[in-house]
């Protein structure tokens, strides 16, 4: 459960939530080549509008040679809806067949300001004293803000045991070259509370700040780093094409 929530914190993606006097996002399919350790593997993440607002899935599984040594995969997902002062989720699902940990079903109820839900036959119940977000969450709602110039230093994270803050900072401007085409990009690092990992997101405001390279650092080491390989903007019957938007969109 544990390396399923880190795996989701880091490997971010991003939502469109329809805010008055907002900049939105656009849903969308991404896909990453991830490095963990000696392991590679493949992140996709996809986006989608739901009747209850928005529901963003990642999945990452080994391949090539790396498949040899471990099999199975990370699926994460949540469901989430727009509120006045970003989004706020309602159900987050992780199941992680790698390391075989147990599923994670979690309901978020604002009405009783309650999380509750199941870690494997483990129940789970936390209060939910302000804004909180899930693993998945907490990434679109920093995406958003970046967005619209409103990024917060610091964001509360459901974790299982407890809510722990994530701290956020920009680190300055870069170029990057990618799979997907070279970017102009900010860089943003978090740490949560009580961790010694360090994520530095570089993120490209030509994609709404959808971040195009991450690197995890631990005691000073790279141990994780996800390039962008593809990234296709999506568009539902209920939503202008992404090609209208102010900003244009390319599929990469």
């Amino acid at each position: 459960m544990k390396l399923a929530l880190r795996l989701a914190l880091v490997l971010l993606g991003t939502v469109s939530v329809p805010l008055a006097a907002a900049t939105e996002l656009t849903p969308h399919r991404a896909e990453y080549k991830v490095r963990i350790s000696v392991v590679s593997g493949q992140l996709n993440t996809e986006l989608k509008v739901t009747d209850e607002g928005y529901v963003a899935t990642h999945v990452v599984k080994p391949t090539g040679l790396s498949r040899v040594v471990t099999n199975g995969e990370i699926f994460v997902t949540s469901t989430f809806a727009p509120v006045a002062d970003g989004v706020r989720p309602i159900r987050y699902r992780a199941i992680n067949t790698i390391k075989d940990e147990p599923e994670a079903n979690i309901e978020f109820d604002w009405s009783a300001h309650v999380a509750t839900g199941t870690v494997g036959s483990v129940p789970v119940e936390l209060p939910l004293d302000g804004p909180s977000h899930d693993a998945v969450s907490i990434q679109y709602e920093l995406m958003l803000d970046l967005l619209n110039k409103q990024p917060s230093e610091s964001y509360v994270l459901f974790d299982v045991e407890k809510m722990r803050a994530a701290q956020i900072r920009q680190v300055g401007s870069s170029t990057v070259k990618t799979g997907a085409g070279q970017f102009e990009v900010v860089g943003i690092q978090h740490q949560k509370e009580g961790s010694s990992r360090i994520t530095t997101m570089w993120c490209a405001p030509e994609l709404d700040y959808l971040p195009v390279v991450i690197e995890q650092h631990r005691d000073g080491k790279l141990r994780f780093r996800a390039t962008l390989s593809s990234y296709v903007p999506l568009t539902t019957p209920d939503q202008k094409p992404a090609a209208t938007t102010t900003r244009p969109r390319r599929v990469y």
